[in-house]
């Protein structure tokens, strides 16, 4: 029986040059599959206009990469709404979502592929202690302000939420369309809607070496806050 899998990114504001380091290390991670996936695709979400993200670096990539499946519209909406865009507009059998740099190994996406194909449902990447070594001060808070708060009060059967590289099966791919948050907690209530109803298995994932995380806006923290005090009332109604 034929395996399908798609790579979904979202891309917005990223650095030049993106499009020929997206190629590369797609290209490594399908090298790396060595052939398990019969059909491989990587989808990319345009969330909304940026500096390089013009139709010519769009057609780059397409030279570089010909299958390759564009999803684009006009407004910036946010990593969630970007990654939901991409997810409805394709069809597989197993789906991963992670950031157009790559920012994790390609030993850590074959783990987490592989995991999927045998346990089905969510295989959600869990990133070790060395992870907050390298990020920005407010964002390493968060995720551990998170991380406790999944264990102790949310009682969730993962602890990083956050993680930016998930698999899932088309059961998690139809929770994860029932997601609403646009922007950073869209992970969280991904799998607080799946919790009881999916299966998700964590997995050990690492940064690759040269990759740098941007800080967190304040805006974004406020926004962000809001959503979390609704997840909340809305787990507890």
């Amino acid at each position: 029986m034929s395996v399908r899998l798609h790579v979904i990114v979202p891309c917005y504001n990223p650095p030049p040059g993106w499009e020929k380091a997206l190629a590369a290390h797609y290209q490594d991670f399908s090298r790396a599959l060595n052939g398990w996936a019969d059909e491989l695709k990587l989808v990319v979400v345009n969330d909304g206009p940026s500096t390089h993200t013009q139709s010519a670096n769009f057609a780059y990539l397409k030279e570089l990469l010909p299958t390759v499946g564009v999803v684009d519209y006009a407004q910036n909406r946010g990593k969630g709404y970007a990654l939901r865009q991409g997810v409805a507009s394709t069809e597989a059998d197993f789906y991963l979502v992670t950031d157009a740099d790559f920012p994790y190994t390609i030993d850590s996406m074959i783990r987490v592929a592989q995991t999927l194909k045998q346990h089905g449902g969510i295989a959600a990447g869990n990133r070790d202690t060395t992870y907050y070594e390298r990020v920005p001060l407010l964002r390493k808070w968060l995720s551990q302000f998170l991380r406790w708060m999944l264990r102790n009060i949310l009682r969730q059967p993962i602890d990083d939420s956050q993680c930016g590289l998930k698999g899932f099966d088309n059961a998690g791919k139809a929770v994860f369309l029932k997601t609403t948050i646009d922007r950073f907690l869209f992970d969280l209530e991904f799998l607080m809607l799946a919790n009881g109803k999916v299966p998700v298995t964590p997995v050990q994932v690492e940064l690759r070496e040269s990759v740098v995380f941007s800080a967190v806006s304040w805006k974004i923290l406020a926004t962000e806050g809001r959503n979390f005090l609704w997840l909340l009332l809305r787990r507890g109604g």
